[in-house]
């Protein structure tokens, strides 16, 4: 019984209202940069576009096909990425790897919404698909460097 009750604390109220409402779901019309990253163990999937302006992203749109926790993560991520620059949504990714893997410390804002996902730490299966915005929007950033004002 202990497990089914972890899970249900896992799926808070919180979690759920973050995945009901991801900010900017869908696509860019014309994006500077598009990358679509898959969890292989669960086989979510996000897709994001961004645009940028002076290194900074100025738009930002992801199409999200993820569990709870992953949707929850990209709900807090575009709620928080626009205005940032490649340091604060590289730094975000690799804190929240770190809190998810060592329990580390929460990512810094914007991000810090992302400590919600904290107890999914011990669901190892569930960290990729956690991850998959972040990862995706960096890897954007990169693509855009060589396209756009992103440098």
């Amino acid at each position: 019984m202990s497990g089914e009750t972890d899970l249900i604390k896992l799926y808070s109220a919180r979690i759920l209202a973050l995945a009901a409402d991801i900010p900017h779901h869908g696509r860019l019309a014309a994006p500077d940069a598009t990358v679509k990253r898959r969890a292989p163990l669960c086989g979510s999937t996000v897709t994001v576009d961004i645009n940028c302006v002076d290194g900074r992203i100025s738009n930002y749109a992801a199409e999200v096909k993820a569990c709870a926790l992953g949707q929850a993560a990209a709900s807090v991520v575009g709620a928080n990425i626009i205005g940032c620059d490649a340091a604060q949504v590289t730094q975000a990714r690799d804190a929240l790897k770190e809190m998810l893997k060592n329990d580390g410390p929460t990512p810094p804002a914007p991000f810090d919404g992302l400590e919600v996902l904290r107890p999914a730490s011990d669901y190892k299966n569930r960290h990729a698909s956690i991850l998959l915005t972040l990862e995706a929007a960096v890897e954007a950033l990169e693509q855009a460097k060589t396209t756009s004002s992103c440098a």
